[in-house]
C-alpha cells in the first residue's frame, strides 16, 4: 500500500473512529472505571520505521528487566525482520500486520485484536508519533494500562483520548529519549503530568552490539569473492555504499552522480579499496545504473548480495559504510562499523545513528521539515537541504578515516 495512501485512511477513517470510540469508552469508564495494574505483559507498536525498531532497542531493554511479564510486538510484516537482529522479542512473540491492500489490513487487525487477549497484554505502549491507526490497536486491545505521546495544548494530530499515561513527546532530545520516556511512565508509582519529569542520559541509550562470530565472517568473505574473485580479506578494504532511500521520505535521497563521484574518489584515495553497493533484491536495477556509471571493476553491485539478517556480518567485515538516513544507518550500529550517514529533511540530532557514526547536515533554516506534528509529509519538492551537501563535502569528512583505513 503506498504511504500517501495510508496516510489518507489514517486521517479520513481514522479521525472520526478515534472521536467516536473516544466518546464510547468514556461512555463506559462512567459505569465501569478503568483500573491501572502493575505492567506484566507488555505490548508495543512501532509499525512503519525499521530504524526504529533498533533504536527503540535500549527503551525495550530496559522494560524486559523491570517487568515479570513478557515483552510483546507489533509492526508491519515487510518490517518484522528488523526485529530479529538483536532478538530482544522472542519470535512468538511478535505480531505482524499486513499492510498489502485494505481487506489485509482489515483481517490482520481482527486477528490481532484476539491475539491480544490470548495474550493477555496488560499494558501497551505506543511508540508511533501520533498515528490514529496505533491509537485505536492501542484502545482496542485489551489492555489496562496505555503509554504515549499525548499533544495537551499543542494543536498536535487529534488521535481521541485512550491513554492511561500521557507522555509530553519532546522534539529536541534524541528518539531513542522519547522512548525511554514512555516506559518510565509506564513504570512509575506516581502520577505526574506530563510524564515524565528527569533527565535521560546518553548512557541510557547506549545500543547493545550483536556478536558476529568466525565462521559468519568467511561467509561473508566467500561471498564477496562470488563477486569479485580477485578478492583478498587481508589485502582489500571494504567500504559500503548505500544509496537508497525508502518511499516513506523521498526527500532523503542524493543524487545519483554525487555517490558516483565519491565512489570515484574513495577508489583513487585508495587501490585496495573495494566498493559494494548494498541494498535489497528490489534495489539492484538502481544500484546497477551507479556500478554502470563508475565501470570500475572495485564497485561492485552488491545488492542483494546477503540475506537481511547477515548484515550485521556483512558490516564487521567493513571498514566503513555511506548512506541516506535510512534503516542501514541504524542496522549498522548494533555492530562496531562506523558509518557516516547524508541527513536533509530529518535532524540527527532527533534520529541520529546510535552507533559509531558521523552525520552530514546542512541544517539549512528550513530543515527539518518533518516532525511529528507534520504527520512526516513535507510540503518540500526541492530538497535543496541535499543537494547542497556536495560529493567533495563527503570526501573530506571520510578522508580521514579512509586515509587511516589505507595506512593500516
Amino acid at each position: 500500500m503506498r504511504v500517501d495512501t495510508m496516510r489518507n485512511i489514517d486521517y479520513y477513517a481514522g479521525v472520526p473512529i478515534a472521536f467516536l470510540l473516544t466518546l464510547l469508552k468514556k461512555t463506559i469508564n462512567i459505569f465501569i472505571p478503568n483500573k491501572k495494574v502493575k505492567a506484566k505483559n507488555t505490548l508495543l507498536i512501532e509499525l512503519s520505521e525499521m530504524g526504529s525498531a533498533i533504536i527503540v532497542d535500549p527503551a525495550m531493554r530496559k522494560l524486559k528487566e523491570n517487568i515479570e511479564g513478557e515483552l510483546f510486538f507489533v509492526i508491519f510484516s515487510k518490517n518484522k525482520v528488523s526485529l530479529q537482529l538483536l532478538g530482544t522479542i522472542k519470535e512468538e512473540n511478535i505480531f505482524s500486520i499486513n499492510e498489502d491492500g485494505l481487506l489485509n489490513l482489515a483481517i490482520s487487525t481482527v486477528k490481532f485484536l484476539f491475539w491480544c487477549r490470548k495474550n493477555k497484554i496488560d499494558s501497551v505502549i505506543d511508540l508511533e508519533l501520533f498515528s490514529r491507526f496505533t491509537a485505536l490497536l492501542s484502545s482496542l486491545s485489551g489492555a489496562k494500562n496505555i503509554v504515549g505521546f499525548h499533544a495537551f495544548h499543542n494543536e498536535g494530530l487529534y488521535r481521541g483520548d485512550f491513554l492511561t499515561h500521557k507522555v509530553a513527546y519532546n522534539p529536541h532530545i534524541h528518539i531513542a529519549k522519547n522512548f525511554i520516556s514512555l516506559v518510565d511512565a509506564l513504570l512509575s508509582n506516581k502520577e505526574e503530568v506530563p510524564f515524565t519529569k528527569r533527565i535521560i542520559d546518553d548512557s541510557e541509550i547506549q545500543i547493545a552490539k550483536v556478536d558476529v562470530k568466525d565462521n559468519q565472517k568467511r561467509e561473508i568473505y566467500e561471498v564477496v569473492k562470488s563477486y569479485y574473485k580477485d578478492f583478498d580479506k587481508d589485502k582489500h578494504n571494504i567500504i559500503l555504499v548505500n544509496s537508497n532511500a525508502s518511499d516513506l521520505l523521498p526527500q532523503r535521497r542524493w543524487d545519483k552522480n554525487n555517490y558516483a563521484q565519491v565512489i570515484k574518489m574513495i577508489l583513487e584515495n585508495d587501490e585496495n579499496a573495494l566498493v559494494l553497493l548494498t541494498g535489497a533484491p528490489s534495489e539492484k536495477d538502481g544500484a546497477q545504473q551507479l556500478t554502470d556509471m563508475l565501470n570500475d571493476q572495485r564497485c561492485i553491485n552488491f545488492a542483494g548480495g546477503v540475506k537481511f539478517l547477515q548484515l550485521p556480518h556483512l558490516y564487521e567485515c567493513s571498514k566503513c559504510m555511506l548512506t541516506n538516513d535510512s534503516g542501514p544507518a541504524h542496522f549498522a550500529s548494533i555492530t562496531s562499523m562506523h558509518t557516516f550517514v547524508i541527513f536533509g529533511p530529518e535532524t540527527p540530532a532527533l534520529y541520529g545513528s546510535l552507533g559509531s557514526s558521523t552525520p552530514i547536515f546542512a541544517a539549512l533554516a528550513c530543515s527539518p521539515c518533518v516532525s511529528a506534528s507534520n504527520h512526516r509529509k513535507t510540503p518540500c519538492s526541492d530538497n535543496v537541504c541535499i543537494q547542497v551537501i556536495t560529493p567533495q563535502w563527503v570526501f573530506n569528512t571520510m578522508k580521514p578515516m579512509l586515509d587511516d583505513i589505507k595506512s593500516k
